[in-house]
């Protein structure tokens, strides 16, 4: 079995102490590492919907409402990312299947949110364009890392725009939308965020091509 330190993902919040005792309590409850990864989905899913709905209500407070759900969804989406590896490393029910539960339901929802947010903006021009290529970068920027792990090199997580950097940046969209509807500004800042991702994910693919690349010639 792979050793789980080459392929996973360096964060400090798995070290924090609320962490282990979420991860913990998890387990205890009943909660598989796979059960964990595919809540993510769902997470996903309610927060593409809450983006979806916002391009279907013309109340101000109704708008607010779906952006600061689409927020808190996407936040919840990381915290199943977290807690899976958590329950199956450090907990010890990592199973012979965990490494596909880990990766694919990611990779699911990355193109769950950023199609979503791109056909919230369908108003605007390149918006469901944008959403689109910004799904497909996330995509790449997943398999460049997972094509370390099959040169048999450790996988490489670096950004600009690796998942976390991704959803950061849409949560703090999320959030300056809602400044933008109460100071009635024209909605730009989500459309924004997905250039940023698209720009950040083109450098991010090219950094971990190169590094890839470096790592495996100085073999």
């Amino acid at each position: 079995m792979d050793n789980p330190e080459l392929i996973r993902r360096p964060l400090k919040t798995r070290g924090a102490k609320w962490a282990a005792k979420s991860a913990q309590r998890l387990a205890k409850i009943g909660f598989r590492p796979n059960q964990i990864s595919l809540l993510s989905i769902v997470c996903a899913m309610a927060a593409a919907t809450c983006f979806l709905a916002v391009n279907y209500y013309d109340s101000p407070n109704t708008k607010i409402l779906y952006l600061i759900g689409a927020a808190v969804f996407i936040q919840l989406r990381l915290l199943c990312n977290l807690f899976d590896g958590m329950v199956a490393v450090e907990g010890g029910f990592r199973s012979k299947s965990g490494e596909v539960y880990n990766d694919l339901p990611d990779r699911i929802s990355d193109v769950l949110i950023m199609v979503a947010v791109g056909y919230s903006l369908s108003d605007l021009r390149f918006g469901i364009v944008l959403g689109w290529i910004a799904a497909i970068l996330s995509l790449l920027t997943a398999y460049v890392r997972v094509l370390a792990g099959s040169c048999g090199v450790k996988q490489d997580f670096c950004g600009p725009m690796a998942k976390p950097h991704r959803m950061a940046t849409l949560t703090f969209a999320c959030i300056l939308a809602v400044g933008e509807i109460l100071l009635q500004w024209p909605s730009r800042v989500l459309i924004v965020a997905l250039g940023v991702i698209a720009v950040g994910s083109i450098i991010t693919v090219a950094r971990r091509a190169s590094r890839l690349v470096q790592t495996l010639e100085s073999k």
